[in-house]
């Protein structure tokens, strides 16, 4: 793909946070942006064209596939950036929650995987951006599910790079730290989180430090930057980091320190300790 141009980017999850700073960034540097949610805003720009597109629905992600490639002829980049997450301790949510969880940030991707790439091959060129997390390379406690799901979409996504590299086209990760979004607001708790929970006193422990720390995360729009760079330069590395520096040691730290003493420097930072 030619940087110099312009291309037809579809992004999932585009109705505020990452997603919606993306458009907006996209879209002004001349890209061709399809913003899609479950409920397209009333307030769409005319910069970008907004389709619906629940990521849990097949028949929801096809439709929206289509209309793009019926208006455009192409898809250049995918965004996969729907997602939500789920907090508590793991014996605390349903295997319900768990499925659920999994549906949106990890079924949710392969869906649209599957109904861009026929396009994708017939032209030998393309590119999906994966909105993961550094609690796709980090287990978070208290986020136990929403850590499994970005684990898995990194895996899914090391696997795809290898399988469509054939056929011209690439697949990379993005790994924000905290970013301040209404993640934070539109977080879903354990069904059994609370009064009665054996995990209460440390869940709310926790939760109060993950979202002091989304709150006083990097904004949306060092996502949406780092996202363009990827998008116009060429070649990219299977994932890359993305937020405040102190966050993304982490990465480093996981592999250089011993198991049990970064265990306990995870857990020291939410406020945690061992008997």
């Amino acid at each position: 793909m030619d940087a110099s141009q312009g291309r037809v980017v579809l992004i999932t999850g585009a109705s505020s946070g990452i997603g919606r700073a993306c458009a907006e960034l996209l879209s002004a540097r001349g890209h061709t942006v399809y913003a899609t949610s479950r409920q397209p805003g009333a307030d769409a720009p005319t910069a970008w064209k907004w389709l619906e597109l629940d990521v849990t629905r097949d028949d929801s992600v096809q439709r929206a596939v289509d209309a793009v490639l019926a208006a455009e002829g192409r898809i250049d980049v995918v965004v996969n950036n729907a997602g939500y997450a789920l907090a508590g301790a793991l014996e605390d949510c349903s295997v319900e929650q768990a499925r659920q969880q999994l549906d949106t940030n990890l079924l949710g991707v392969l869906r649209v995987c599957k109904a861009v790439l026929p396009s994708m091959r017939a032209r030998k060129s393309g590119l999906f951006i994966h909105i993961s997390s550094l609690g796709g390379a980090v287990g978070l406690p208290f986020q136990g599910l929403y850590s499994a799901s970005k684990f898995a979409l990194e895996g899914l996504t090391e696997c795809l790079r290898i399988e469509v590299a054939p056929f011209g086209i690439e697949a990379t990760l993005l790994q924000p730290g905290d970013v301040k979004t209404r993640l934070t607001e539109n977080r879903v708790l354990a069904s059994q989180a609370g009064p009665g929970s054996a995990y209460q006193v440390q869940f709310e422990t926790a939760l109060r430090t993950i979202e002091a720390d989304e709150r006083d995360g990097v904004p949306p729009e060092d996502v949406a930057r780092r996202v363009l760079e990827l998008l116009e330069r060429g070649p990219v590395r299977v994932r890359y980091s993305v937020g405040k520096l102190v966050q993304r040691a982490a990465l480093l730290a996981k592999w250089v320190l011993p198991s049990r003493t970064f265990e306990q420097l995870l857990m020291s930072l939410y406020g945690l300790s061992r008997s």
